[in-house]
């Protein structure tokens, strides 16, 4: 049976309690606790809950009849296929709230550490190969010289790590989600793994964005689950974006004291997908402290982490790792560390003509009438002021300027010498002493 339901190979359903490769007392404690707090009891409803087929379900659920944790209420369920329902014994509940103490986690049925490895190789980052339509179809919103083009196509194809540098205001923001927007396909990203007996979630709403659900018609002949393992969630490839609130802590596990629970760190969720440190050198710990954290992962493909009880372990690191900042890169980091990025991109101001043709786009877009005249007193008198040093936000900026006085004014929208003078003046402010 062939598994691609998206563009990568999905990962399988597993087909008995043998090859889940988890704890046998784990798995039942799972199963108790779901029940408990779901108050779910056919077998179709807690393979629903615990995200396994209804076969390993049923073995499991036997599991637990067998050491009389759970006992059939004798019923059968008319809107459930006439299912038989089950329900905990007094000992099962002692044991699921016993369980609840040492662990809060219940639901899905974490993936070992080890088999979702195996999937991170199946959808590397770096198995993407990026054409030139593709990354200019996913930044035709932007002006970009070609020559940027031929550099960043590589990087992204690489799948390895990028430092993009120059002046603010120039749109490495932009092209970072730009590079985003090109992947373009979907990988598995497991709801919780398993190391150690202890349960990482990693699936998060906030930072993975879910394809559709794959549901059953309970009168098709097809059945569509079960052909990939439901502990994952089809999602796009994730996208991490972090700026100066980052700090080398938000990189580690984090542990829920009440839940007794971890939640996978930043990169750890960016995994198959795009981790952007934007504002370099903005951030608390110094450029070369971040970038030192990062050196391991960056060329070894695999990050480590630290449980509570201080035992280090391995992660896959599947990531394009995008640093962005505004500073020259030989002054925030050394020699050493410059060497371990792979791609160094520097996005500069526009040329000239670049710059007419984004305050053209621009202009277009939000319906601003170009006056030539206003255009030439734009590049004769007010850029020569600032030594010519075009950058890519200013058109947006100047065009919006203009557009707010014009509808504080009452009058039509449209750019004279005047208009250009006071939205100039919000674009810079003056240098002078100011009496405290």
């Amino acid at each position: 049976m062939n598994m691609q339901i998206s563009d990568v190979m999905a990962p399988p359903a597993p087909r008995s309690l043998g090859e889940m490769r988890l704890p046998m007392v784990m798995m039942r404690d799972i199963l108790l606790k779901t029940i408990f707090r779901k108050n779910v009891d056919t077998v179709t409803q807690i393979a629903r809950a615990i995200c396994l087929p209804a076969p390993v379900t049923q073995e499991l659920v036997d599991l637990a009849r067998n050491q009389r944790l759970l006992e059939a209420t004798g019923t059968l369920h008319a809107g459930a296929g006439n299912e038989m329902g089950f329900q905990l014994t007094e000992a099962g509940k002692a044991r699921a709230l016993d369980a609840l103490g040492q662990s809060e986690y219940y639901g899905a049925m974490p993936v070992p550490l080890d088999i979702y490895a195996e999937q991170v190789r199946r959808q590397s980052i770096r198995n993407i190969q990026i054409t030139r339509d593709q990354l200019h179809g996913a930044m035709g919103h932007l002006i970009l010289p070609d020559a940027l083009l031929d550099h960043l196509g590589p990087a992204v194809s690489a799948g390895r790590s990028i430092l993009m540098y120059g002046p603010p205001g120039n749109g490495k923001s932009s092209i970072s989600n730009g590079i985003r927007d090109a992947l373009g396909d979907r990988i598995y990203v497991p709801r919780a793994v398993e190391y150690s007996g202890q349960v990482i979630t990693v699936y998060d709403p906030i930072v993975h964005c879910a394809a559709e659900e794959l549901v059953d018609d309970p009168h098709s002949l097809r059945r569509i689950s079960g052909r990939y393992d439901t502990r994952y969630v089809l999602c796009e490839r994730p996208t991490v974006i972090t700026g100066g609130e980052l700090s080398l802590s938000m990189l580690d596990l984090v542990y829920n004291p009440t839940a007794r629970t971890y939640q996978a760190p930043l990169q750890m969720k960016s995994t198959g997908g795009i981790f952007i440190v934007d504002d370099l050198g903005r951030q608390e710990e110094p450029p070369q402290a971040l970038i030192n954290r990062w050196i391991v992962p960056l060329e070894e493909g695999k990050d480590i982490l630290a449980l509570q009880s201080g035992e280090k372990f391995e992660v896959p690191f599947d990531t394009l790792v995008i640093f962005s900042t505004n500073f020259h890169p030989n002054e925030i980091f050394d020699r050493a560390a410059l060497r371990r990025i792979f791609f160094k991109i520097k996005i500069d101001g526009p040329s000239q003509e670049d710059y007419l043709r984004i305050f053209a786009l621009v202009a277009r877009k939000k319906k601003m009438p170009i006056d030539e005249a206003t255009l030439i007193y734009l590049l004769k008198e007010k850029y020569p002021t600032i030594n010519n040093e075009f950058a890519n936000y200013q058109p947006v900026f100047l065009i919006d300027q203009m557009i707010a006085i014009c509808e504080f004014e009452g009058i039509p929208h449209q750019m004279t010498p005047e208009l250009i003078d006071r939205a100039w003046a919000n674009m810079f402010v003056r240098d002078e002493d100011i009496q405290h």
